[in-house]
C-alpha cells in the first residue's frame, strides 16, 4: 500500500505548490484553490483590441521568426529569455514525475519588457500562467483571459494579459497536466500599440 496506484493527491500537491492548475477536462483533485490561477481569470472585455493583437501574433505563430527554448525547471532560477519581440517561441516544459508516472509539466522563462504597458501572453494550448517579478518574487496580478476564436487565429488558443514595467525582469511560470503536451507556442505582444507596424 506504500505505492499509490493513482497518485491524484500528489498531482494536486504538485500544482498547489506550483500555483497552477489545468483548464482542459480537469480532474477534481487538480482544482485545489491557489493564488492567481490563470484559468479562473475573468474574461477580457476589450475583445476587439485583443482580436487585433491575436491576428498580429498569429502571423508570427505561423510564419515566424521562430525560436525553440526549454523552460527552466519550476522553482529554480531561470535564464531562459523570451524577450525578443515579434517572435514565436516554441517552449518545452520540463516533466514533473513521480516514480514511473509523468504527472505534468512546469517551467519558467524570463521576459523583460522594453516599455511599461499591458502585455498579452498568447499560447497555442491552454496553460496555467503566473507572472512574478524576478527580483522581488512578488506575483503580478493577471488582468484577464481571452479565448482566441478559431476564425481570428487557428494557431493560438488563449491569451492572458498583465500590466508590466519596462526594464524589469519577470519570471513567467507555465504548467500543464497530462495529457496536455509539454511543448507549446508562445507569443508575447504589447496590447497598446499598432500591431501591424512589423
Amino acid at each position: 500500500m506504500s505505492k499509490p496506484k493513482h497518485p491524484h493527491a500528489l498531482i494536486a500537491a504538485v500544482f498547489l505548490l506550483a500555483g497552477c492548475g489545468t483548464e482542459e477536462a480537469p480532474a477534481p483533485e487538480s482544482q485545489a484553490p491557489v493564488t492567481q490561477q490563470s484559468e479562473l481569470l475573468a474574461a477580457c472585455q476589450d475583445t476587439e483590441e485583443l482580436a487585433e493583437v491575436a491576428e498580429h501574433s498569429c502571423f508570427h505563430a505561423e510564419y515566424g521568426p521562430f525560436e525553440s527554448v526549454t523552460a527552466a525547471p519550476y522553482g529554480g532560477p531561470s535564464f531562459v529569455d523570451v524577450s525578443v519581440g515579434h517572435t514565436a517561441y516554441n517552449v518545452t516544459l520540463p516533466a514533473i514525475a513521480y516514480q514511473q508516472w509523468t504527472l505534468g509539466y512546469a517551467g519558467s522563462v524570463i521576459f523583460t519588457p522594453e516599455e511599461s504597458t499591458e502585455y498579452a501572453f498568447l499560447t497555442s494550448g491552454y496553460r496555467a500562467v503566473r507572472v512574478v517579478n524576478a527580483a522581488t518574487n512578488e506575483e503580478v496580478g493577471l488582468e484577464c483571459r481571452y479565448n482566441i476564436p478559431q476564425e481570428v487565429c487557428g494557431s493560438l488558443r488563449t491569451a492572458v494579459t498583465a500590466d508590466l514595467e519596462g526594464g524589469i525582469d519577470y519570471r513567467v511560470d507555465f504548467a500543464a497536466v497530462v495529457p496536455q503536451p509539454s511543448t507549446f507556442l508562445l507569443v508575447i505582444e504589447e496590447t497598446g500599440h499598432d500591431h501591424h507596424e512589423e
